[in-house]
């Protein structure tokens, strides 16, 4: 009894100090994931303040993307990079609210991809966001020549979903983990994730109003399965993927091809190869799931151009996800 409830009780760090020796974990990896944990648990206390505080609205710039950036998103990338360089560990890090690379400490181990605040159009209506990021390590054996890693090579993803207080953890080769914030601010409770196989419960989650813009296969593909499972979509990456995987199904954000505007065609996809679909790809796959860009080419396996390289994103039940590749195979050897 004692055993299992020191399990239940079990802390984020004490989880990991347990495994770092069985999977190669140094104390320096402990150190990066807890200032990862403190940058989330300060983003959310700010998410739950932002109405008083009046940090809840645009900050009158756009991104590197074009987009709106609200203040919540600048609040989060200076919480965010300050731990990061309080860590000591990080050589630099990539961010979506970051035109540049950000060089962090030179000597550090590791690699830090993040998105501060994904879904940060859900702020001021009190609605999910979430902290997501994936973490790659240094050439220990010799020059670093600080290249970008493909999801294959990360060591680690996670993501935190505001303000519900969970955070699901991918240890490469050591499967994928839940843990829920505590009334101490402690995340506790491991929980294994394992998408679930039973298509009864299985969800599909997408954008339906880009449905027209997607190619026609896909279209043909969404009208003929769409029926078969309930329709869910939050409109915030990690608040989708976190249903997606505790329930089973997909989640997807097709290309953009047929827009009646050519200008917002988006060929290429729109999420971030590098800090989203990189993060959720090894999450599914070290649940039992899997994830493909728009060619059919398994996320994990692209090697990054640039760092705020974008994709499309096919990702959860495996069935599923093969399921759509034949059809994103047909539409590539009719672009060919």
């Amino acid at each position: 009894m004692a055993e299992k409830k020191l399990q239940l009780e079990e802390t984020v760090m004490g989880f990991l100090l347990n495994h770092q020796e069985q999977h190669h974990r140094s104390h320096h990896f402990l150190i990066l994931m807890d200032a990862l944990i403190s940058a989330a648990k300060h983003i959310e206390h700010y998410y739950l303040t932002g109405t008083l505080k009046g940090n809840v609205g645009l900050a009158g710039s756009v991104n590197v993307h074009g987009e709106d950036v609200m203040q919540m998103d600048q609040i989060a990338q200076e919480i965010t990079i300050h731990y990061l360089q309080a860590s000591g560990r990080v050589i630099h890090a990539i961010s979506e609210e970051a035109n540049k690379i950000v060089p962090i400490t030179p000597e550090g181990r590791y690699f830090v991809y993040f998105d501060p605040l994904d879904g940060s159009s859900n702020v001021p209506h009190g609605l999910p966001v979430g902290f997501m990021f994936g973490v790659a390590k240094r050439n220990l054996e010799g020059p670093e020549d600080n290249h970008l890693r493909a999801g294959k090579d990360y060591i680690a993803a996670g993501m935190f979903v505001i303000p519900t207080g969970t955070f699901t953890l991918a240890l490469k080769d050591a499967g994928t983990w839940r843990f829920h914030l505590d009334e101490t601010m402690e995340f506790v409770r491991p929980t294994q994730m394992t998408i679930p196989e039973d298509p009864k419960g299985w969800e599909l989650s997408f954008n339906s109003a880009n449905r027209s813009t997607y190619s026609k296969n896909v279209q043909n593909w969404i009208g003929q399965n769409e029926t078969k499972y309930a329709f869910r979509y939050i409109g915030a990456l990690a608040a989708d993927f976190h249903r997606t995987i505790s329930n089973g199904g997909m989640f997807m954000y097709p290309a953009i091809v047929n827009h009646p505007d050519p200008k917002k065609n988006r060929p290429d996809g729109k999420l971030r190869l590098m800090y989203e679909a990189a993060v959720v790809a090894l999450l599914c796959q070290e649940a039992g799931g899997c994830a493909v860009d728009e060619t059919g080419v398994p996320i994990l396996e692209i090697q990054p151009k640039e760092p705020h390289q974008r994709t499309a994103l096919y990702v959860g039940s495996k069935p599923l996800v093969d399921s759509v590749s034949e059809v994103l195979a047909l539409t590539k050897s009719v672009a060919r």
